[in-house]
């Protein structure tokens, strides 16, 4: 069953064994300190922070979302008891026969159980932590989804875009080059208009997943998400700007960012674990309309070096994209995909592979490095013979040491899209460091000589599920060892 909102997600989250309730945090620095903790290691509970100080009592901020598979895989409604390599193709099959299902306008919701405007707006009252001793300032959108209208063809789009408190009713927001926000802002300047928005900052973190992956142009998030969701999202229209917003978010703030002013923002430690992109004038939002829920819960989404919880989601959703655009491009022979976790879902993709011709490899490596899903500040891909587990980093590396030669099975391709956020990106001719180059990096043996090579001192796949089967005491159901097994015989 689809969640609804932040609060079922919560509570179902709480049933699997996979939340923590903090009290009496401070959000200066010692909220975030925890959640780096937390984020220490991959599959540690979620934490929710009630009774936060300086903050009224019944507010609380939801941190640590997206760093379990199962989280992860409740919020897109499959099984939460899936292997990585199982939940990408899980989730790839999905994708194939995928319809996006149009958003249900509705009349009313709990969003507005509290609305305000003009004097009214002070949206210093939600919780926004200071979360790194260097960040410049309070960030209230981690979590968010900004909502945008395309003047031109009424397209709606819903993206995360980092977002600082600045006073009671302004907010810096940042939004990178060639992301679909920016394009719809720039459209609104062109003409001389400010730009309408509203920003969620609690929702069913499904709309976090979706504002943060490459959904395709003039698609709406929230057509998406009914797709997932296989059951239409319940939208109101807010009040002062009209545009869509979940009827069930926690908090909804409306303005406008106008072409012509701007405010310092940043430093902010990213998603890359780098201060990369430094203080910048950046544009505001002109805090027009609050809406919230009576006690509402902050969706919060903290990057550092990753993996984090800004990344972790994207390594098997990126996977199977990639896998499944490749697909759509005629490229034949994959047979498994991953955007490794250190590479926060995007630096570092592998593409696993059953040689067909002559060239496959580097077809398949410059492709990954270019369709859509790979094309955003990626640098390595490396493609490997159908034998590698691409999720797992030891036979990864173990391919490129034993089946790469440096000189014959690796390009480079340079002046290619990334991030201010990229701390190796650069300059142009001029400009800011919007560029990358990548590299390709052929790791299967080689084509003419796959009769010849020498052999694997390794058990079949094969081989190794039948011991399995025979001695099922010793294993779990994904494969692994039991660690927990004292001693195991046959009579």
């Amino acid at each position: 069953m689809p969640v609804e909102d932040i609060r079922e997600w919560i509570d179902r989250v709480e049933e699997l064994g996979e939340l923590t309730r903090v009290e009496g945090v401070d959000p200066n620095l010692e909220l975030g300190g925890l959640v780096d903790l937390y984020m220490g290691e991959m599959e540690n509970p979620a934490l929710l922070f009630e009774r936060m100080k300086g903050y009224p009592e019944g507010y609380s901020l939801l941190a640590n979302v997206l760093t379990s598979l199962p989280r992860i895989a409740l919020s897109l409604d499959v099984p939460t008891d899936l292997t990585r390599t199982k939940f990408v193709k899980e989730w790839r099959d999905r994708l194939k026969v995928f319809e996006p299902l149009p958003a249900q306008q509705v009349e009313d919701g709990p969003v507005l159980e509290n609305c305000e405007s003009g004097d009214q707006v002070d949206v210093t009252k939600f919780p926004a932590p200071l979360w790194h001793a260097e960040d410049g300032g309070r960030y209230l959108g981690t979590g968010n989804i900004v909502i945008m209208r395309d003047p031109d063809s009424g397209w709606v789009n819903a993206g995360t875009y980092r977002i600082q408190v600045h006073d009671a009713k302004t907010l810096g927001i940042m939004i990178s080059p060639g992301k679909h926000g920016r394009i719809i802002r720039e459209k609104y300047w062109a003409r001389g208009e400010a730009c309408p928005v509203a920003v969620s900052f609690g929702h069913d973190p499904l709309l976090l997943l979706l504002g943060g992956l490459e959904v395709d142009f003039e698609e709406n998030e929230f057509d998406v998400a009914g797709g997932i969701r296989g059951e239409a999202l319940k939208v109101i229209a807010a009040p002062h700007t009209g545009l869509p917003v979940p009827a069930s978010a926690e908090i909804v703030i409306e303005g406008e960012i106008p072409p012509d002013e701007f405010h310092n923002e940043g430093p902010f430690g990213e998603w890359t674990g780098y201060y990369a992109s430094g203080e910048r004038d950046m544009p505001i939002i002109k805090v027009k309309s609050v809406v919230y829920r009576n006690n509402p819960t902050v969706l919060a989404c903290l990057p550092g070096n990753p993996p984090n919880d800004n990344t972790y989601f994207r390594s098997p959703m990126r996977a199977a994209m990639l896998w499944n655009e490749l697909e759509r491009a005629g490229i034949p022979g994959v047979v498994g995909a991953w955007s490794h976790e250190a590479g926060g879902g995007r630096f570092f993709n592998v593409i696993a592979i059953k040689q067909m011709y002559p060239g496959h490899a580097k077809q398949v490596g410059h492709a990954t490095a270019t369709v859509h899903a790979g094309a955003y500040a990626n640098r390595y891909v490396v493609v490997v013979d159908d034998d590698i587990d691409p999720t797992d980093t030891n036979e990864v590396i173990w391919a490129m040491c034993t089946r790469t030669d440096v000189i014959e099975d690796v390009d480079v391709i340079k002046r290619m899209w990334s991030t201010s956020l990229d701390p190796m990106a650069y300059a142009g001719d001029e400009g800011p460091r919007y560029y990358n180059n990548r590299m390709i990096i052929d790791a299967c043996r080689p084509y003419d000589r796959l009769a010849t090579f020498p052999p694997v001192v390794r058990q079949t796949k094969a081989e190794a599920d039948e011991l399995r089967a025979r001695w099922p005491e010793l294993f779990t159901p994904d494969g692994k060892v039991r660690k927990d097994v004292k001693r195991a015989g046959k009579k």
